[in-house]
């Protein structure tokens, strides 16, 4: 690995060394993002975690660029990241062949 030394780098490269290295993160993070959609399947039960930290459980109804519709169990819905959801483990059997009801906001 090179090393840089930054205190020789005038103020216009060091904005091209930070655009450079945003544009990389961003392409990485793309990247992963894109494996993870490419993993999930709709219809497939997943968890994940929200904002206060609770484990929630659902179904992944739609996929869309950067995130993936879950309806959770409760009935609401969630677009969360790909990256933050795990395939719920298999108890053995299929859940039961239940449909998950819907509900539409009025």
């Amino acid at each position: 690995m090179h090393r840089i030394e930054l205190g020789e780098l005038s103020e216009a490269e060091l904005i091209a060394l930070h655009d450079a290295v945003v544009d990389r993160l961003h392409f990485l993070h793309h990247q992963k993002t894109t494996h993870a959609l490419l993993e999930l399947s709709i219809g497939e039960r997943v968890v994940f975690e929200d904002n206060s930290g609770q484990t929630r459980a659902g179904i992944v109804i739609r996929r869309n660029r950067k995130t993936v519709t879950v309806h959770g169990d409760n009935g609401r819905q969630w677009n969360v990241s790909p990256q933050l959801l795990r395939k719920e483990k298999q108890t053995g059997k299929l859940q039961d062949g239940k449909l998950v009801p819907f509900s539409r906001k009025a």
